[in-house]
């Protein structure tokens, strides 16, 4: 043990220490800058690739223009920030080191001002110049005390270096950087909104809006019985009940020259107004328990009830109670083959005992089988050089047979869009009106598109979370 630590404790000494731009301290660092840009820099295709880039040239110019005045004021002002809405329904921000900024879309639709997008921004602004992804490599570097000196001096990040990285950005763009690191990004978001310009009170408002989102997602969530999905952990903290946070924003408030009276919340909506809300014709559209695809031009249906979830890579359907999931996927097809030779050679499945279907004349083959010990069916279906394959498994407390015949009827379900379904595959819009005096939130869901509680939503979007009812003139957000 005594060695160990000998070579852990040489193997810090010598990787150096690096001034912070925040504090002027000097502290450990594992990462060079030069390193860590470059980190950045291969993360960031991957990013748009797991999430695409938002189709709207004028909204992204105008994130880049906001979180341009902020970091020029920044402790990094030497960095060349680049801050994309990426195409996600998340409610969610996040930072790569190097100054690689992202917001989602679903985060957007739920903000009020220029000045809360500000609030945002800086935050994220904040891990990049606080260098919080290289402090908590190091830290978590210094604690394996089985390193050795080759996994830390060469001439650029190993691959096992280079992939300890990886996972701890992951980690942090799912959940934060800790109590801690999150709290020194609200102060430093905080400054540099004052420094900009913008009142740094707009963090609170962006903090009731996350906090409603959450109150939100977690009720809906027990309605459903399952457990509520968190996000990265920007902001987090409770806006009325966190004593250091109030501390910093009213130090921040300080460094403003002037009480800045526009929070440009005008400008704002005018950006997001006709904001794809939900899924994105991209990525297909859930309408209940049906899925529309419009690029690959295909619908099908899974049985009442299910709830499905759109991710970047797959279709994921969940059964009441979660007893049963499935997936759907697909893969190119790049030989002439049948679905079961196909289900054979790619899907790895050792001579399946199933039968052929055609859904819609397509060709096709399902076949029940086990997967990791549980009793399930893989379907396959060829349409226009791809293979659809629906993979599902029933979990404890199903009857799996029941299960087994309605993935069968999924699968039969699979066909190209009609006529008819092409509307439903394009997706729902934010835009904007002016309340009048015999608006109400009850009254307006009953006209909306929205899926599940739409009252509910309309209120998160229009900040009246639970409760409260327009004024005549507000500028109301509606989904159509």
């Amino acid at each position: 043990m005594h060695n160990v630590l000998t070579i852990t404790c040489l193997c810090l000494a010598l990787a150096g220490c690096a001034t912070n731009p925040v504090s002027g301290g000097r502290e450990m660092a594992l990462m060079s800058e030069a390193q860590e840009i470059a980190m950045g820099r291969q993360m960031h295709p991957k990013v748009l690739e797991q999430y695409g880039q938002y189709d709207d040239p004028a909204l992204q110019a105008y994130v880049q223009g906001v979180g341009e005045k902020l970091a020029a004021v920044s402790h990094r002002p030497n960095l060349i920030y680049r801050f994309t809405v990426v195409d996600s329904t998340e409610i969610n921000a996040f930072a790569l080191p190097g100054g690689y900024i992202y917001i989602t879309r679903g985060l957007l639709a739920y903000l009020g001002s220029e000045a809360e997008l500000a609030g945002v921004l800086g935050h994220e602004i904040g891990h990049v110049t606080a260098r919080h992804a290289v402090r908590q490599y190091t830290a978590a570097t210094a604690a394996q005390l089985g390193m050795t000196l080759g996994s830390i001096f060469v001439p650029g990040l190993g691959n096992n270096v280079a992939q300890n990285v990886m996972g701890v950005l992951g980690q942090a763009m799912l959940s934060g950087y800790g109590r801690e690191h999150e709290l020194e990004s609200d102060g430093l978001g905080a400054e540099y909104l004052a420094r900009a310009g913008y009142d740094p009170q707009a963090i609170l408002d962006v903090l009731r809006t996350l906090k409603a989102q959450g109150d939100y997602t977690t009720a809906q969530a027990k309605a459903e019985g399952r457990e509520p999905q968190s996000y990265h952990g920007l902001f987090a903290t409770h806006p009325d009940e966190d004593t250091r946070l109030r501390e910093v924003l009213a130090k921040a408030s300080f460094l403003a020259p002037d009480k800045p009276t526009d929070s440009g919340r005008d400008a704002f909506l005018k950006h997001i107004d006709g904001l794809v809300f939900g899924d994105s014709a991209a990525q297909g559209v859930r309408r209940e328990n049906r899925f529309y695809h419009l690029k690959l031009d295909f619908a099908l249906e899974f049985p009442t009830g299910w709830r499905l979830d759109n991710r970047p890579d797959r279709l994921l359907a969940i059964a009441p109670g979660g007893k049963a999931q499935a997936q759907l996927t697909s893969q190119d097809l790049n030989q002439r083959e049948t679905p079961r030779e196909f289900m054979i050679r790619r899907l790895g499945l050792k001579s399946p005992a199933g039968e052929e279907i055609s859904p819609a004349g397509l060709p096709g083959y399902t076949a029940p089988l086990r997967i990791q010990g549980r009793p399930g069916r893989v379907s396959a279906i060829f349409y226009r050089n791809q293979a659809y394959i629906l993979a599902s498994v029933a979990l404890d407390g199903a009857d799996p047979q029941a299960v087994s015949e309605a993935m069968r009827q999924t699968a039969l379900s699979f066909h190209p869009l009609r006529e008819d379904e092409k509307a439903l595959a394009e997706p729902l819009r934010l835009h904007l009106r002016p309340a009048v005096a015999t608006d109400t939130f009850a009254g307006l869901a009953k006209g909306s598109r929205l899926p599940g509680d739409a009252q509910a939503q309309l209120r998160l979007l229009n900040a009246h979370y639970p409760q409260g009812e327009p004024k005549p003139g507000d500028i109301l957000k509606i989904v159509e």
